[in-house]
């Protein structure tokens, strides 16, 4: 898998005139040297449902009178760059026009994506009717004619559809569709064979072509999801919604399966079919160093203009990026994290989500944030993840003990793992009984809510106070845990006739019962506090947890810096090579506009402090890349540390062993 990619929409209306007028070899190769290239995706069928080439199991584009796909295949692989092509599966707005009794249906018999005929976007296709026999045609169509070097497949993955195809095959199988599950369980069915039959088709023709079906995020405990795939493409725009918490998260889960994968940003300031929106060149230079230090390949969104000339300033954007990538790329190829916790995300443990953030529900993205904000050497992983490299795991708030889940988490503990585990997680599924040996017993959810948190040990960067808890708690009494912090009661909850002050009641200095337990197994927080922190943010909720885990850590912490709370650091491991690389990365995004995350200055920093404690190997060599530039370092009891002497956006310090 290359390293610098491009995505290059093509989604072009028919109403729309001189499609591809202005498309020239030349213009096409010079920019994807600008822009330090070396895969560009681009387009046989798009959203609207034209062809960009003479097709026999399609229309090409009205407007368009030669093969415009297979100029800029022949273009780009005279320079030596790769050219997946990119076909739009589940929006064909051509034919739903046509064909609109195989559409997606609502309970309600609505359409989706946009709910009527009566209003501008696109209508998405059940592939359970007569399209997939069009869908694999023109599928193979492009495998067989063009020498593509992979299929990417677009707007796809397990729906709900109750059109009439559906319906009555789920009659005719003796499932209910009324019953929500059933039409959930239609739908996996329905999915898996979608797959199936594009992987047989293509294999007719170019066996073991790559495949990608994109469905705009990797779904964490769904494997089988994940391996109808060759690879992986973790689509994630910050400024198109998914903001900067996600990809971090989807990453870690990615890179412990061991598919190669790549992070797909866009260059526009906002979302897909932006025309004339440009990131600050730091954005994207940070989002790609970002990609690295997480152990993945890179892809950079854009949009053809309709005529088809690259425009230049797209591509000396992206070339700012790309040229950095560029140079480091011989540190980040066949990498494998280095972590010393593991989080089972209430994704990849089947727990419902709720719908607050995108893609990432808000109890995951609060963990994700403060490991990351703490400089915690994480990975996420599901009930099929080998958890014994891990010294602890995270329970986040919602993991009850299914019968699954208990016996993945006692068989950890029983090799010698702790345990943090916080709010809900930990309690039977009937929330009644604590199952998991944390030295307390739970006695019901706490009656009040806010509450307050006492903590019995100091904080970094706090006094000794009652801290407000947002969060839902859980009220405990200890057995042979330890008290690590109390909790105290408010004096009443905020009621219409009893109330204090703005917002809610102060505490009362009342005991409320245990806060925070320790026992010989691990730590148990009494809030939903990684929820708390992604809603509301509160520094001590971040302190707690990651007081918490240096303690469970102790002395067998991988990684310890002075790099602040918005910077980001990994330790990626190249076992060939016999080389650690400790990635850091420092940029602050700030909000512009309504929920659009910027980055535009990068602050560089000085004399970050690094310790860091490898397992046994010896270290013989510290050195910067890609500026080859060798730095000082002092043994310690269990490693070594060393000052990075400046840090402007992205720094590599590699660490090479006997």
């Amino acid at each position: 898998m290359r390293f610098r990619q491009v995505h290059l929409d093509f989604h072009t209306s028919e109403h729309v005139p001189h499609i591809g007028r202005k498309f020239s070899k030349s213009n096409f190769q010079e920019m994807l040297r600008v822009g330090h290239v070396d895969s560009i995706t681009v387009f046989a069928k798009c959203h609207h449902g034209w062809a960009y080439f003479p097709s026999a199991t399609n229309e090409m584009h009205p407007e368009l009178d030669y093969d415009l796909l297979g100029a800029q295949i022949e273009a780009a692989h005279e320079i030596g760059v790769n050219v997946p092509v990119y076909l739009s599966v589940g929006l064909d707005e051509r034919l739903a026009w046509q064909y609109s009794q195989w559409l997606i249906r609502s309970e309600e018999d609505r359409t989706n994506w946009v709910d009527s005929f009566m209003k501008p976007g696109y209508h998405q296709f059940c592939l359970n009717t007569p399209y997939l026999d069009i869908v694999i045609k023109q599928i193979q169509e492009v495998a067989r004619k063009y020498d593509a070097d992979g299929i990417f497949l677009d707007i796809v993955g397990e729906r709900t559809c109750y059109c009439p195809t559906c319906l009555k095959q789920m009659q005719e199988d003796g499932l209910d569709p009324h019953n929500k599950e059933h039409v959930i369980e239609n739908g996996r069915r329905i999915y898996a064979n979608y797959t199936k039959s594009v992987r047989d088709a293509i294999d007719e023709i170019k066996p073991g072509l790559p495949v990608f079906h994109n469905a705009g995020h990797i779904h964490q405990g769904r494997r089988d999801l994940m391996n109808m795939n060759t690879h992986l493409e973790l689509e994630s725009l910050p400024t198109g919604g998914w903001g900067y918490d996600h990809f971090p998260l989807s990453a870690r889960y990615a890179q412990p399966i061991g598919m190669d994968f790549l992070g797909m940003t866009g260059k526009f300031h906002t979302f897909w079919g932006e025309f004339g929106g440009y990131k600050h060149p730091n954005a994207l230079r940070y989002e790609t160093s970002l990609n690295l230090a997480h152990g993945a390949r890179c892809s950079i969104g854009d949009q053809l203009h309709p005529e088809g000339e690259m425009d230049k300033a797209t591509y000396e954007l992206i070339g700012k990026a790309y040229a950095e990538v560029q140079r480091k790329e011989a540190w980040c190829a066949g990498t494998v994290n280095h972590a010393d916790v593991a989080l089972l995300t209430v994704e990849a443990a089947g727990v419902q989500q709720d719908s607050g953030a995108m893609y990432s529900g808000k109890i995951d993205m609060g963990a994700g944030r403060m490991l990351l904000e703490g400089k915690i050497l994480f990975d996420v992983v599901d009930l099929k993840s080998d958890w014994s490299p891990y010294r602890v795991l995270i329970l986040p708030d919602a993991i009850v003990m299914t019968a699954q889940v208990r016996d993945k988490v006692e068989a950890f503990i029983a090799a010698g793992g702790k345990v943090l585990a916080t709010g809900r997680s930990g309690l039977n599924e009937e929330l009644t009984n604590n199952l998991l040996p944390l030295g307390f017993q739970d006695v019901g959810a706490n009656p009040f809510r806010p509450d307050y948190f006492r903590p019995a040990f100091a904080l970094p960067n706090l006094g000794d106070a009652a801290y407000i808890m947002y969060g839902e708690g859980r009220r405990i009494e200890l057995t042979d845990g330890t008290e690590l912090g109390r909790r105290e009661d408010p004096y009443f909850n905020r009621q219409a006739f009893r109330f204090c002050s703005h917002q809610h009641t102060p505490t009362s200095a009342q005991y409320g019962g245990p806060g925070m337990v320790e026992s010989k197994h691990g730590i148990y927080i009494a809030w939903n506090v990684f929820e708390d922190y992604a809603t509301k943010g509160s520094l001590v909720l971040r302190e707690m947890v990651v007081y918490a885990l240096r303690r469970l850590l102790g002395e067998q912490i991988s990684l310890k810096t002075t790099l602040p709370a918005q910077g980001i650091t990994t330790l990626q491991h190249q076992s060939q090579e016999k080389r650690f690389i400790n990635h850091l990365l420092y940029a602050s995004p700030v909000k512009r506009g309504e929920r659009v995350e910027i980055i535009e200055d990068i602050i560089p920093l000085f004399n970050i402090e690094v310790e860091v404690r490898l397992p046994e190997q010896q270290v013989k060599r510290v050195y910067l890349a890609p500026q080859m530039t060798e730095i000082g370092y002092e043994a310690t009891g269990r490693g070594i540390r060393y000052v990075v002497p400046q840090l402007e956006c992205h720094q590599m310090v590699v660490l090479e062993y006997n």
